[in-house]
């Protein structure tokens, strides 16, 4: 059974990522409660996505640690441990089989450690058919089961890929720019998608998209060069003088710049 919403289920203490001489990442500390949904912003090169690397077990630190559920240190652990104790890592990039059907690819996600083709051949329980129709209807693909997954629209292919890690039942949803390249539409569906997965799951969703971040938040976390900047609600985070100069001015500058260019 699962522990109550609002214990932690995830803790980075003094994380420092060192790429040769360069800290990606320096002295970061960072918690996540269960059921929460937490958007991770800053600007470009903060260290946003090399903490998720740090989380699924991609990139090691050369200083602190990283705790999951009760306490287990999985600072060290290889990526496929940290997958099977239950964190799941989204890339922007969809990760999906574009020849095989909707069905087939939420199939293969069921039965991942018999392979592809022995999934493919594996009979399919009741119970599995009727887990694969619940997230069928959860990402909104349920009547696209049938399609070709090359042949859906880039935000379904995100969202494919998202009810494929949840048929692993993670308890930890790391997802890099999920919205990237979506229609207006497109996004909002993936926020209320996201609102739906937090039900059951804790997200960690790293994201450019202030829009996306302002209507679906309820605590952010600010990077920038590596350490943490400013953690909260959004209305904090935008009052925050440092996070207007470093991050939120400078985007409004560059739009500024494009509107009159």
């Amino acid at each position: 059974m699962k522990e109550q919403t609002g214990s932690v289920i995830l803790r980075c203490d003094e994380v420092t990522v060192d790429f040769d001489g360069f800290k990606a990442v320096q002295g970061m500390n960072f918690s996540l409660t269960r059921g929460e949904l937490r958007f991770l912003i800053g600007p470009n090169g903060a260290g946003k996505t090399t903490m998720l690397d740090v989380i699924c077990g991609k990139v090691k630190p050369a200083e602190g640690k990283v705790l999951f559920g009760g306490g287990v240190d999985i600072t060290r652990k290889k990526e496929h441990q940290i997958a099977e104790l239950g964190i799941g890592r989204k890339f922007q990039t969809p990760s999906i089989f574009p020849s095989l059907t909707v069905f087939e690819n939420f199939e293969i996600a069921m039965k991942q450690n018999r392979g592809v083709f022995a999934a493919m051949r594996a009979k399919l329980r009741r119970e599995e058919r009727e887990r694969i129709a619940a997230q069928l209807a959860l990402v909104g693909l349920e009547e696209k089961a049938a399609w070709r997954a090359g042949g859906l629209s880039h935000g379904e292919k995100q969202w494919l890929e998202i009810g494929m890690m949840l048929l692993q039942e993670p308890e930890i949803l790391l997802l890099d720019e999920p919205v990237a390249g979506m229609t207006d539409g497109e996004t909002e569906k993936t926020g209320e998608l996201l609102q739906q997965i937090r039900k059951t799951q804790s997200i960690v969703v790293v994201e450019h998209d202030m829009e996306f971040v302002r209507s679906f938040a309820s605590k952010v976390t600010v990077m920038h060069e590596g350490k943490l900047l400013k953690e909260g609600s959004m209305e904090d985070v935008q009052r925050d003088n440092r996070v207007t100069e470093v991050y939120l001015g400078k985007r409004r500058d560059a739009d500024a710049s494009r509107s009159t260019a």
